[in-house]
């Protein structure tokens, strides 16, 4: 128990590092360029703790049960090599965790073109249908890039023919389905099921499962856009709420902590009930494991209320007052560079991130260390942020950044090692997580109603263009890394060579080379 509250502090402390920066940079806006009134502010900072100590909570729980549960299932799946049982697991699996991600919530109370019930159930299905062909894919040993690229055509053909409203939900949905709850379990049975096989590229298929899962939400939405249509479009005015005394705050907490308590409680009572299902049939854990696994669900439940209390108590009303203010300010164009700023230190305070660089550095033996995917991801946000504030001061269409951007991302994959493609598609569901759909898309929203926007068409789609950059981003680095590697190889072969056939001393820009006597 000791080892486990010194890995909690080290949680909790990590957690602190990541937040403290967007905490700062929205305190010194709220005092230079535009003011909040107190009580927001201190609701502010008493989300930003509790998302610290929820962080903290959420990613040990996540390392003690849910991806234990995640590799196990993949495992214990594929060793049985029964295509039925593989394809029915994947499926309710696939449905019930997706029920379950707090973010598709989240994306379900805000859109108002879609009623939540609808929403979420057929993005359920979605991600159900592409997490069975994701793990078939594994199987079956299909190169990743030719089937984003076949599903990534489908996609954009059917947006041609849906409703304009729904194609920004529709790739919203797409980023935010892959949060905090669906990503450790995925990425772990992608790495459960790639164990079982001994080939060269098992390493690589490890990844791919988070990137067709987001692909199975935005088809889902697209096909309902063309078939459905709802009564109404009207957008609910969001009422802002104020505190004016520490108790005021504290009140506004306690009245949503037992909300997001019952929440939860439906959403991990789900996946437990699965995992017991699962532990009945296979046996597979003992019981040792079984209490770590136990404590790990309830450090996962106690971290994710905290987590949702504080980023919706406190980040959503900040981030629609913020946008709201400066946009509709003379000074609207600062939120250029400032979207850049908040993308850059943001995506470090999205839980599943920590989880995607940890498994990343595993499995690559260290070779892509996690303070490459945190540079590479943080670059990426920046662009996406950067690109969604251009697209709403200045009513870009949507579709003319994702085409350009999704062709350029598909086109990097046959230049890249496979593996950083697989990373890369992951990476996009992974960066748009409860940060960016209770900070950030209030904040698209706010700065839409400042210009005078279309939030409909306007604000929604700042989650699509969040988890698109990252696919250009880590493939980017990629290329850059095979080449350096190329180049490397190129020198060792050269010193090598003029070791053993020459007494002379050469100097190959990086690599000097020595006579070696005999």
């Amino acid at each position: 128990m000791n080892k486990i509250n010194k890995v909690l502090k080290e949680k909790i402390a990590e957690a602190l590092t990541s937040v403290f920066p967007i905490t700062l940079i929205v305190l010194i806006i709220s005092v230079f360029l535009t003011p909040l009134p107190a009580g927001t502010i201190l609701m502010f900072l008493t989300g930003a703790a509790l998302l610290v100590i929820g962080m903290g909570f959420f990613t040990l729980g996540a390392d003690m049960a849910l991806m234990p549960m995640g590799e196990g299932i993949g495992i214990e799946m594929t060793k049985r090599s029964n295509l039925f049982i593989i394809i029915s697991v994947t499926l309710v699996i696939g449905f019930i965790i997706s029920i379950a991600e707090p973010d598709l919530q989240v994306l379900g109370r805000q859109t108002p073109s879609i009623p939540a019930t609808v929403l979420i159930g057929t993005v359920s299905v979605g991600v159900a249908v592409f997490m069975m062909l994701a793990v078939l894919r594994a199987l079956f040993k299909i190169r990743l890039s030719v089937l984003l690229i076949i599903f990534y055509i489908i996609v954009f053909a059917v947006a041609y023919f849906s409703d304009s409203t729904f194609v920004p939900v529709g790739f919203d949905s797409g980023g935010v389905t892959t949060g905090p709850i669906t990503v450790p379990f995925m990425l772990a049975l992608g790495m459960g099921v790639a164990s079982i096989r001994s080939d060269k590229n098992s390493q690589e298929d490890s990844f791919g499962i988070v990137a067709m899962c987001s692909v199975g939400p935005i088809m889902a939405i697209l096909l309902l856009g063309i078939f459905y249509k709802p009564d109404t479009l009207n957008v609910q005015s969001y009422i802002f709420k104020d505190a004016a005394t520490s108790r005021e705050v504290a009140k506004y907490f306690a009245l949503e902590l037992p909300h997001y308590f019952k929440e939860m409680c439906m959403t991990i009572g789900a996946i437990v009930l699965c995992f017991a299902v699962f532990q009945l049939i296979t046996r597979r854990f003992h019981r040792h494991h079984l209490g770590r696994i136990a404590v790990g669900f309830f450090y996962t439940l106690i971290g994710l209320v905290l987590f949702l209390a504080g980023v919706n108590v406190g980040f959503f009303p900040v981030g629609r007052l913020l946008g709201f203010q400066i946009a509709s300010s003379p000074f609207r164009l600062i939120l250029l560079p400032l979207g850049a700023l908040i993308g850059y230190f943001i995506v470090a305070a999205e839980p599943a991130v920590h989880v995607l660089n940890k498994q990343v550095e595993e499995i690559s033996g260290g070779t892509i260390t996690v303070k490459m995917m945190n540079r590479g991801l943080s670059i990426g946000m920046a662009a996406a942020l950067t690109l969604t504030m251009c697209r709403i001061i200045f009513g870009i269409p949507i579709m003319y950044i994702l085409i350009p951007g999704y062709f350029f991302a598909l086109l990097l994959t046959f230049f890249v090692p496979r593996i950083f493609t697989g990373i890369a598609f992951d990476s996009g569901g992974v960066a748009s997580g409860p940060m960016t759909s209770t900070f950030l898309l209030p904040f698209a929203m706010g700065t839409c109603e400042g210009v005078g926007g279309n939030l409909l068409i306007d604000a929604f789609g700042i989650v699509a263009i969040v988890a698109m950059t990252p696919l250009v981003v880590i493939q980017l680095m990629g290329l850059i890394y095979s080449l350096k590697q190329k180049e490397a190889n190129v020198l060792t072969e050269l010193q090598t060579a003029a070791i053993s056939t020459s007494g002379q001393v050469f100097n190959w820009g990086k690599i000097t080379v020595f006579k070696v006597e005999k």
